[in-house]
């Protein structure tokens, strides 16, 4: 039997309406307590971030109330509180790009939406550091009950990031190689992934470090080709010797040495696609690889590309081909640990620490 295709659409409202703790509600006549996190200047996260109360009021017209599941603490998230992000939020308000909620109160107007059904933003800046949200309902994105939350909950930056990167900069075939570091980022854990379940053959930079051994077989394990420390890859005869095809593509998260690196390793008339920049360092092109080998540099940035496909079809396809790969196994969060909104104080710490984030990403867990 063919199994059914998962689409943005494959959920049952009325099932969703019945199991709802507010079955038959449509709106709350009274406030909701919210607990959430606010910046009111931008600066460092660890002192600049506050928990706070307030009493939300019921969802007006066309608004919806969202109590959130959970949400990702992502390092854009760290940039944009510092103020060095590109897209800026109106101060005071709630950091927070990425989460799950669940529809618990509608207001007059709203016939899209029913109360239960999970949502994830469909905004920039949608303030997901909180415990409960009124917005307008067009601000959300609803999506299927069986995809697991802790997937969902990244879907918009990271693996979206991943995705775009392997299908719109070169053509790939199954057994063609996909060269990148940062390998071990959640954005490099889901290129791996992709890789494996398209055939692609991945090989992977990470930096060296005490356990080498160990992150060298979590990747492995997620179906990584080849991992590489940065020095293990000036050295290595993998290419030459045939054994893995030279990359079309490479993906550069680092910049720096371990950018022109992993560029020297590029095939004739190969793509390296920047979209990130962890060693802030600049990233240098040696002449020769322009002259000689007439490589390509290009750059990805997700928020623009949602801004200019927001409601396209592309975008609806990728989401529904991320879920099924999600329910099928295929594709999993990268290594993550959940904290209660009371621990965010030392979960800031260390995504900002350099020495203290070590490829887990932190998620913000409100149940």
């Amino acid at each position: 039997m063919t199994p059914t295709r998962l689409t943005l659409n494959s959920f049952i409202p009325i099932a969703r309406f019945i199991n709802s703790p507010n079955f038959f509600l449509r709106s709350y006549t009274t406030e909701v307590k919210c607990k959430k996190l606010m910046i009111y200047e931008f600066g460092d996260p660890a002192k600049v971030v506050k928990l706070e109360e307030e009493n939300l009021k019921p969802p007006g017209s066309n608004e919806v109330l969202i109590e959130m599941i959970v949400a990702s603490m992502n390092p854009a998230d760290m940039n944009t509180i510092q103020g060095t992000y590109p897209i800026k939020p109106k101060l005071p308000g709630v950091p927070g790009q990425e989460g799950v909620g669940k529809v618990i109160a509608i207001g007059a107007g709203v016939n899209d939406f029913f109360i239960g059904d999970l949502v994830i933003p469909n905004i920039e800046n949608f303030g997901t550091w909180r415990t409960h949200n009124v917005v307008p309902s067009s601000s959300v994105l609803k999506v299927p009950m069986n995809v697991p939350l802790i997937e969902l909950s990244g879907i918009s930056s990271n693996t979206s990031t991943a995705y775009r990167m392997l299908k719109d900069f070169v053509p790939l075939s199954p057994g063609d190689c996909v060269l990148q570091n940062g390998a071990n980022s959640a954005a490099g854990q889901n290129v791996i992934q992709f890789c494996k379940a398209w055939g692609y053959k991945s090989v992977n930079i990470v930096r060296n470090r005490p356990d080498i051994d160990k992150l060298k077989t979590y990747l492995i394990s997620l179906g990584a080709t080849h991992v590489l420390t940065e020095e293990e890859l000036r050295s290595t005869q993998l290419f030459k010797s045939g054994e893995v095809p030279s990359p079309k593509l490479a993906l550069n998260c680092v910049g720096g040495k371990s950018a022109s690196e992993v560029m020297r390793r590029l095939s004739q008339k190969g793509v390296v696609v920047t979209y990130g920049g962890m060693s802030r360092e600049p990233v240098i092109i040696p002449t020769s690889l322009l002259i000689f080998k007439d490589i390509s540099a290009k750059g990805f940035w997700m928020t623009r590309w949602t801004k200019e496909n927001r409601d396209s079809e592309v975008r609806k396809y990728m989401f529904s081909d991320i879920m099924n790969l999600i329910v099928a196994g295929k594709l999993k969060a990268p290594a993550h640990s959940l904290i209660p909104l009371s621990k965010y104080s030392e979960a800031l710490q260390n995504i900002t620490n350099p020495k203290g984030f070590t490829g887990t990403k932190y998620i913000i867990d409100f149940r």
